[in-house]
């Protein structure tokens, strides 16, 4: 069975999302951060045969949708973000899933990609349990990663030295983990949320959903 660990921030105004800002008003873009995360919740909580697991940072009790998030985290663990810089979190929370999960893969995505469904989650955590594999890594159409999945979660040290928020970060984590010999299989490309424009196209692929309204109150 595999971890599946969501990293996370509380989405709370002016500390979230801030790139969306303008055209999205702060509360506007703390909004679309909490719908992504809830959506990303529920998918996770659907996937069958995996143990569901975030890495929490921020202030919940300041977040947007407060409430149906502290509903949604009362389903799985929580663990505390700690570490430095965002690579050395991530490393620390890949180490973290796997204490708590006694051990097992950790398949661990952010909080960007709604449309990351519960099919395409459960079909990406099965590829870590094939046998020939030591990782897998979702490429995003930015030039970074959506996905990270490693049998062997301590290999997630990588990260701490691979520059972070850049549009090479996919090809330089993909490069620190094929240099310390892993096998890596790519995952689906997916958009991350990172600007309007990014939001925008993720919303269309998700016709209805909360994600898609939230982004549709900041005009088109």
């Amino acid at each position: 069975m595999t971890v599946l660990l969501v990293v996370a921030k509380a989405p709370v105004p002016g500390q979230v999302k801030t790139r969306l800002s303008p055209p999205a008003s702060p509360p506007q873009a703390a909004a679309i951060a909490a719908a992504s995360l809830l959506g990303t919740l529920r998918a996770v909580r659907a996937v069958p045969r995996v143990t569901p697991m975030v890495a929490w940072a921020g202030r919940l009790e300041d977040a947007c949708r407060a409430a149906e998030l502290r509903a949604e985290l009362a389903t799985m663990p929580v663990l505390a973000q700690r570490g430095g810089g965002f690579g050395a979190r991530l490393a620390a929370a890949h180490a973290d899933g796997a204490r708590a999960g006694a051990g097992r893969p950790v398949l661990q995505i952010g909080m960007d990609t709604p449309q990351a469904s519960a099919e395409l989650l459960g079909e990406c955590a099965g590829v870590l349990h094939r046998g020939r594999l030591d990782a897998v890594l979702g490429p995003a159409t930015d030039g970074g990663w959506w996905a990270l999945g490693l049998v062997d979660p301590r290999y997630a040290a990588v990260l701490r030295a691979v520059p972070m928020s850049r549009p090479d970060t996919g090809a330089a984590t993909l490069a620190a983990l094929r240099a310390a010999g892993l096998r890596v299989e790519l995952l689906p490309e997916l958009t991350d949320v990172d600007r309007m424009a990014d939001a925008r196209r993720v919303a269309a692929q998700l016709p209805g959903s909360e994600f898609a309204a939230a982004v549709a109150a900041v005009g088109w």
